[in-house]
């Protein structure tokens, strides 16, 4: 009942400022309130108190000061274990819910974002391309899947009140949930350069039958895996990656892992190592082939650093993914 009514009332608070638009922007609300609420009471206390005693014990007061050999802690004590357990209670809350945050969500929406001075370019899964742009369906779980072509950038949507860190040569995710249609706004949070303050967006949410008829008039010749198994081709990466090639003719050598089901397993190294094959993996064996060489095959794939751009390593890695059954 308490829970409910504090939940509705920053809930009211926050809407006449800032939407809250997704799952979590309540609690997120709610946590951050509270911490406000506590700091202001522990500061209420201590500023009370000394403006207090400095009043009633001033030089020359009469108060009775009492015998110091026999004060009592127990005020002090009393107080100073009540804060510890009210912040240590809300850094276990944030903890919690900075946890959950970080999960992947269960069947997501992927989207592929990638940044760039100045605007944010996202690609969806059947091949939609957008520019400062986000169209997604409303109460369905997103997986955004980010990377930036210069500098760190940062994707920050206010009103669902996710904010993340797009770095140059990694992969950082972001999961979210919508739950209210309409138009919100997108900004980048990291100074990256000159025109840093344009790097801005809109988020449109909608619901699922406008959602399916937009993806239907914005509908691209190919979709992302089509395109990424195109590019796979065209790179000559099926000479050495795919089973029937590998196979054929008695006696031939194999000179590479096969790809399929690759994605998502643990992959032995030559080093003694195992890591699994996760997007990043993908990307660096790509980009870096000689940093994670796989056990039992010879370093002799060469890197496509400057030749694939960071479309391309979203199209490849779409494709990768579907040979291992994972979208």
């Amino acid at each position: 009942m308490i829970h409910d009514l504090l939940t509705g009332a920053i809930s009211a608070f926050t809407g006449l400022v800032l939407p809250a638009a997704s799952s979590r922007s309540v609690e997120t609300d709610s946590l951050l309130f509270s911490l406000i609420g506590g700091t202001i009471l522990v500061l209420l206390l201590v500023f009370g108190l000394l403006l207090l005693y400095s009043i009633r014990y001033r030089h020359g007061s009469p108060a009775n000061r009492g015998n110091v050999d026999q004060r009592s802690f127990a005020f002090e004590i009393s107080w100073t274990t009540a804060t510890l357990v009210i912040f240590f209670g809300l850094f276990l809350w944030g903890a919690n819910l900075y946890v959950r945050l970080l999960q992947p969500a269960l069947n997501p929406l992927r989207i592929a974002v990638t940044g760039k001075q100045w605007m944010w370019k996202v690609e969806h899964p059947g091949g939609q391309g957008e520019i400062n742009a986000l169209h997604v369906p409303v109460d369905r779980p997103i997986e955004l899947l980010m990377t930036s072509e210069d500098v760190i950038h940062d994707f920050s949507v206010p009103a669902f009140r996710i904010k993340r860190d797009v770095l140059p040569g990694r992969y950082t995710t972001l999961s979210f949930t919508a739950t209210q249609p309409g138009a919100y706004h997108l900004f980048c949070t990291q100074l990256c350069g000159t025109d840093h303050s344009a790097m801005t967006g809109d988020v449109v949410v909608m619901r699922g039958p406008d959602f399916e008829r937009w993806l239907a008039d914005n509908a691209a010749a190919t979709g992302l895996v089509a395109q990424g198994r195109a590019l796979f081709t065209h790179l000559g990466c099926s000479g050495c990656h795919q089973t029937n090639t590998q196979r054929r003719g008695a006696g031939s050598t194999v000179r590479a892992p096969d790809l399929a089901g690759l994605y998502g397993r643990p992959v032995p190294l030559s080093d003694g190592t195992v890591i699994i094959a996760d997007d990043q993996y993908v990307r660096d064996s790509i980009l870096m082939p000689s940093r994670q060489v796989v056990a039992g095959y010879a370093n002799q794939m060469p890197s496509f650093a400057g030749v694939v751009s960071e479309a391309d390593l979203t199209r490849l890695l779409a494709f990768i993914k579907s040979m291992a059954g994972t979208s």
